[in-house]
């Protein structure tokens, strides 16, 4: 008979013996003497419709209570599900956001809870997106089945709710949590925590926290996401991790893409461990990006106090630099939210709290919008016969159409768009005008479909050429914006035309999809340097260009 112990490892550790007993709470279905949903109920399992209700609906402003134990236990499994915010045939005018769904889990009867996020950004879905992520603890299919599979251990009791902050209701809300009853657990079993918070904007050259807390435990993971109020790189700042009240971190990165593991900045990618499930532009003026790292492997070690923190510095534009020209190493002032992720023993101390989803929806960059489809073109518009949206587009339906039309494709496009047809030869063209209402620095763009019919066009600005040759030729279609131009204009009217000027050879057509003409606001220290206000755009158009 050996003395050498089984195994480990998640393989190994399934042939140990197990202890506890495997329970679920469930949204399945169970019919009271009323026929209404009783709690208390057995699940109900027969031929009639009803057993397939398996679902809630939750008001705005309602908090919806998906699993209230006794223990000791740990849950091991959380899975849920629920529409998305677009109009749908069981909600036509729409669903809660989940960022605008606030997921709490409270241990111990404590009156503060130990997790509490946004669905969207604990599950790694930041900006109110749903984005797929494929990782060890967290797996969000398709970006709609919410999985997580941290073990949340506790004493006494658990409670798992979530606050519908949205004035839309929660729709079609489904969901299983596995946990194991135990007879009891060691006394210094940690819990796990996870809380948000966010700093839109963060001030100038402060350092963001993602937690600082006393006790005793281990720092496990970091969902992050940045909106950036200025072109160029943000990422140049290194994570700091303070450990047990040290006067210089332990701890100290390399650079914000290092620290997810990623190298030369970041782009999407998902691993087990670390990625980046959404990322948009590099380098733009409101540009995303959402980064997940995972330490189960190398998690951060604390015995009586943590804080963990990224610099915030990166490139800058030269007119908004004091050196006036671009350089690696200058404070931002970019939108920052986070998750912190960690186990500890007893009650952190950490203060921050999740503001209210209106709070947690970020500000408004834009001084001004057209939306193209609600100018006069003579276009057709299909949405008051066709309300709900049009989930799939491959260019079939409309390359042969000769008319202006509205399309609505909600899960790319926030708004409304047009799609513009070309006659046979490529002859296509569209004028927008853009209303400028005060002398302050902006940056011009535009925000138009990349589609397997679509053509390559030029952009000009009361005659003045910007930019370079766009081709908006995808297999599939997909959202991008395009930036000309970083100016001061006088108040007036503009013109902004769009041309075309060929196609791809793989497109099957010459037509243009675009949604809007955009003048978005630049960070107010370049309004206070004012370093580009005199300069004639007209005849030296500047545009500073992301590196």
């Amino acid at each position: 008979m050996s003395d050498y112990p089984l195994l480990s490892g998640p393989m190994g550790s399934l042939a140990r013996p197990q202890y506890g007993r495997s329970m679920r709470a469930t949204s399945t279905f169970r019919e009271g003497a009323d026929g209404n949903y009783d709690p208390s109920a057995p699940p109900k399992s027969d031929l009639e419709e009803k057993s397939n209700r398996d679902n809630f609906r939750v008001s705005p402003g309602q908090t919806h209570v998906l699993m209230d134990v006794e223990g000791p236990g740990i849950i091991t499994h959380m899975w849920i599900t629920f529409l998305g915010p677009e109009a749908h045939p069981w909600a036509k005018d729409g669903s809660a956001n989940h960022q605008e769904l606030l997921l709490r889990i409270y241990y111990d009867g404590n009156e503060r809870p130990g997790v509490e996020a946004p669905v969207g950004d604990f599950f790694g879905g930041c900006f109110g997106k749903r984005s797929e992520l494929i990782s060890m603890p967290v797996v969000v299919e398709g970006g709609d089945s919410y999985n997580c599979f941290w073990h949340m251990p506790f004493h006494k009791s658990a409670r798992v709710e979530i606050v519908n902050e949205s004035d839309k209701p929660l729709s079609l809300l489904y969901y299983n949590i596995d946990w194991i009853l135990r007879d009891s657990l060691p006394a210094d079993t940690p819990y796990f925590y996870a809380q948000y918070t966010q700093s839109y904007p963060l001030e100038t050259g402060e350092p963001y926290t993602l937690l600082e807390t006393t006790g005793k435990g281990h720092y496990v993971g970091t969902v992050f996401s940045v909106r950036t109020r200025s072109p160029y790189w943000f990422g140049e700042g290194d994570e700091m991790v303070t450990i047990d009240g040290e006067a210089i971190p332990s701890v100290w990165g390399t650079g914000t893409e290092d620290y997810f593991l990623c190298a030369w900045g970041l782009e999407q990618v998902q691993t087990p461990y670390f990625g980046v499930p959404y990322f948009d532009q590099w380098g733009i003026v409101g540009g995303h990006t959402s980064a997940y790292r995972w330490h189960v492997n190398d998690p951060f070690l604390f015995n009586t106090s943590i804080k963990v923190q990224f610099e915030t510095f990166g490139w800058i534009a030269p007119d908004e630099s004091v050196h006036k020209r671009a350089m690696s190493w200058n404070p931002r002032e970019d939108d920052y939210a986070s998750v912190a992720f960690w186990y500890q023993t007893g009650t952190p101390t950490f203060k921050a709290r999740a503001p209210h989803a209106r709070e947690r929806k970020l500000p408004n960059i834009e001084r001004s919008i057209v939306w193209v489809s609600e100018l006069d073109y003579g276009q057709k518009n299909t949405l008051d016969t066709d309300p709900l949206p049009r989930l799939e587009y491959d260019g079939r339906r409309t390359q042969t159409s000769q008319e202006k039309e509205v399309q609505r494709f909600p899960e790319l496009f926030e708004h409304p768009v047009l799609f513009v047809p070309a006659d046979a030869d490529g002859k296509n063209s569209l004028e927008i005008p853009i209303q400028v209402n005060e002398k302050e620095p902006l940056r011009l763009l535009i925000n138009v479909a990349h589609g397997p019919d679509l053509g390559a066009y030029e952009v000009s600005l009361d005659g003045v050429k910007l930019g370079t040759r766009m081709d908006f030729y995808a297999p599939e279609v997909k959202p991008r914006e395009y930036h000309f131009l970083d100016f001061w204009p006088e108040p007036g009217e503009y013109i902004l035309k769009l041309e075309c000027v060929g196609k791809n050879h793989l497109s099957s057509g010459y037509a243009l999809i675009i949604e809007s003409v955009r003048l978005r606001e630049r960070r107010p220290r370049v309004k206070e340097m004012a370093f580009d206000i005199d300069n004639d755009w007209r005849t030296n158009p500047i545009y500073y260009e992301g590196t």
